[in-house]
């Protein structure tokens, strides 16, 4: 398969069990966050407190992706470059401008 049209789902990378577990704690804060949203919709609450809630969630999203970003950067990132893989750069500079859209 061309390299430039390869699946990012057959790519794999083997986390630390301490960034596993910072990643499924947040994830896991991030699904309570959207089912109480849910409630909140399903009970009728007041659109403010509903648009409250849900900045929160952008936030702790927002969170997410900087953890998940900065380990890419000092692993896989680094590791590729150091490999000689400079493609990675190209890649990583396309995931930067799709997360500032």
């Amino acid at each position: 398969m061309d390299k430039e049209k390869e699946c990012c789902c057959t790519r794999k990378k083997e986390r630390s069990p301490e960034e596993y577990k910072s990643l499924i704690h947040r994830l896991n804060r991030i699904e309570g966050q959207i089912r109480g949203i849910r409630r909140m919709v399903e009970e009728d609450a007041y659109c403010n407190d509903i648009l409250i809630q849900s900045s929160a969630v952008c936030a702790a999203m927002n969170a997410f992706n900087k953890e998940l970003l900065s380990n890419h950067i000092k692993t896989c990132v680094a590791q590729d470059i150091r490999d000689g893989k400079d493609e990675t750069i190209d890649e990583l500079v396309a995931t930067l401008q799709k997360l500032m859209k």
